[in-house]
């Protein structure tokens, strides 16, 4: 029997929208990577304030593609979203949180590193092919309410970012980029952002890029303030699994003090 073809949808939504917005944000990354940082190293090997406001530019539009992809699931669940919804977001993703995160931190490496570019290589590949796994798992795999399996590519992409700006000895963040994209395809659980936890998510957001402002424009004290924001993404990072797996511990403890009152006499 011959199976039919249904059309494609031929109208986006609003979290459609709102998931090409994450792309263009992705795009807009490299972009600003490439002609603000990588062009004037190699024109003209530079590394002044242009520089600074070029990486701090490409570090908030991928703190803006975060919040377009949190928004985007928060409006489909609420609205719905196209057939294509689950696609786009996942091209999106990749493209803001897979490509942009190893663009920054290939390109870090060729301006900082250059005697290293081939280990930079390697955990900039790391990065990418971790995301690229991470959204193929998430498509097919099921996980219990309120989890994620493996770090969410999203903060996985500002945890990169966070490590490769707070300037770590070149060792240190090698480990660290490396460790977070083995995250993201491990089994370690991470709580999804709904209600009180999406707000302070948006709050999170909005203050990193009013430090990513300060400190592109040379603001004093923004140094400060940019290490402080970048630490405390390193911490929430490695602690955000620890509240994960309370939280199991809990449920398992509720769930079998349940069944023994059920099972009571």
């Amino acid at each position: 029997m011959e199976t039919v073809r249904q059309p494609p949808p031929s109208r986006l939504s609003v979290a459609d929208v709102l998931t090409l917005g994450n792309a263009v944000c992705g795009f807009s990354s490299v972009y600003f990577i490439t002609t603000a940082v990588l062009v004037p190293y190699l024109t003209e090997g530079r590394g002044d304030g242009s520089v600074r406001q070029g990486a701090a530019a490409a570090v908030m539009l991928i703190l803006a593609a975060s919040l377009f992809d949190l928004c985007d699931g928060l409006v489909a669940r609420r609205f719905r979203s196209s057939g294509m919804g689950a696609e786009l977001d996942n091209l999106s993703d990749l493209v803001s949180f897979g490509l942009a995160p190893a663009y920054f931190v290939l390109v870090w490496g060729l301006v900082s590193h250059d005697a290293q570019l081939g280990l930079v290589v390697v955990a900039a590949v790391a990065v990418l092919l971790g995301g690229v796994l991470r959204l193929a798992r998430f498509s097919v795999t099921t996980m219990q309410d309120g989890m994620f399996q493996g770090m969410p590519i999203p903060f996985a992409a500002l945890t990169v970012v966070s490590v490769v700006l707070l300037e770590l000895p070149f060792v240190v963040t090698l480990g660290a980029v490396l460790g977070v994209a083995w995250l993201m395809v491990s089994r370690v659980e991470y709580p999804k952002p709904t209600g009180v936890m999406a707000a302070a998510t948006v709050g999170w957001a909005a203050v990193n890029i009013g430090c990513l402002v300060a400190w592109a424009g040379d603001v004093p004290g923004s140094e400060t303030l940019l290490v402080t924001g970048c630490t405390l993404q390193v911490t929430l990072a490695a602690v955000l699994p620890l509240f994960a797996a309370v939280r199991r511990i809990n449920a398992a403890r509720n769930g079998a003090r349940n069944a023994r009152s059920g099972g009571a006499p």
